[in-house]
């Protein structure tokens, strides 16, 4: 397995105001995330990095990685399997999505990405400055009372004072509407290719997002589809342990079965997220595999772009986030972007999980008057 290797923070090593436990927690969940869930791997990279940069030895008081060991099991975040093999268990899994949307959130806030506002009002959860006359229906807990009296008086006198309707006035809110949304993870050989490590910064987003909405918009709907040679659906608990393989590239799959799966969702709000690098690759064909890696093969690709059409009429928007600066891979997706109306970021990896925050957010309102 191939890394991007990085100048070493020296605040792991501190740990500021953590506890020894907290500052090892900290790493030991971010090489959890790298090494797929494998916790033998993550641990031998922790003791490597402690050989180098001596960590425990920075810390005030006697603590050693293997008290950090005992005290993963005391507190429930490892176990041993039915093979005597160490795991991580539910806690963990759980700890690593909020570790993700953590992460994710910080970043948001430095302001790279503005605000999250949408251009549509209606009634809803956030008020807005602006106003609009009453109608039947609306919310009588957003009647702007300033603004109301001062159209009475326009046409009232000290005599004779007379509320009309029309001189009610409410203020508008942006309004959160239910979504269902397919997060498409590309696991081809080329996310794990010339030293980039592309899958973790997809899987930390994945982990992120899922945490999100099961804490905060518990009536929307996610689910996870990887594909490689072919697609399948994984499940929420699966993402820590997501690795990329030795395939090419379905992206017609994927979408297909993005697609079917959002017809059996109740919501009229869906939506695809895809996270790729690189360009459509393989076809399943009369049961058999058909492959092209070279260029882009237009009978792969014409294929996907009726799949993106097939979305398009069915009011699946598409949203493709590349994590891959390649013009000639850009093309394609800028073609299939156009075919179905969708959206798409060129995106880097640091940026990723921003882009994608953003555009769920904000899809997540729209416009009721």
């Amino acid at each position: 397995m191939n890394f991007k290797y990085t100048q070493w923070d020296e605040r792991f090593g501190k740990g500021g105001n953590k506890s020894p436990f907290e500052t090892l927690w900290n790493l030991f969940q971010e090489l959890l995330t790298i090494s797929s869930g494998d916790v033998s791997q993550a641990l031998r990279w922790l003791t490597e990095l402690d050989k180098e940069y001596q960590i425990t030895e920075q810390f005030d008081e006697d603590y050693s990685l293997g008290d950090f060991m005992d005290d993963l099991k005391d507190r429930g975040y490892i176990e041993q399997d039915e093979q005597n093999q160490i795991v991580i268990t539910k806690k963990t899994e759980r700890s690593l999505r909020q570790k993700s949307l953590e992460e994710i959130f910080k970043n948001l806030k430095k302001g790279s990405f503005g605000s999250h506002k949408t251009q549509h009002t209606g009634k809803g959860l956030e008020r807005q400055p602006e106003t609009r006359k009453w109608n039947p229906g609306s919310d009588i807990g957003q009647i702007d009372s300033v603004g109301t009296m001062l159209n009475m008086l326009n046409h009232s006198s000290i005599d004779n004072v007379n509320l009309q309707e029309d001189d009610i006035s409410v203020y508008d809110t942006d309004h959160y509407t239910s979504v269902s949304t397919v997060l498409l993870i590309d696991i081809s050989h080329s996310m794990m290719l010339y030293g980039e490590d592309r899958i973790t910064p997809a899987k930390k987003v994945a982990m992120a997002l899922s945490e999100l909405i099961l804490t905060s918009y518990a009536k929307d709907s996610l689910d996870i589809i990887v594909f490689g040679n072919e697609a399948w659906e994984i499940s929420i608990n699966d993402l820590p342990y997501l690795k990329v393989g030795p395939y090419h590239t379905n992206t017609l799959q994927g979408l297909e079965r993005a697609r079917h799966l959002l017809q059996r969702k109740k919501f009229s709000n869906k939506q695809i997220f895809m996270i790729t690098d690189g360009k459509p690759s393989c076809i399943i064909e009369d049961g058999r595999l058909y492959k092209n890696s070279f260029g882009l093969d237009r009978k792969i690709v014409n294929k996907v772009l009726d799949e993106a059409v097939k979305c398009r009429r069915e009011q699946i928007p598409i949203t493709t986030f590349m994590i891959a600066s390649d013009p000639y891979l850009q093309s394609f997706v800028r073609e299939m972007t156009e075919a179905n109306k969708g959206k798409a970021y060129f995106a880097s990896l640091d940026d990723l999980g921003g882009y994608i925050f953003e555009d769920y957010i904000q899809n997540r309102r729209k416009n009721v008057k």
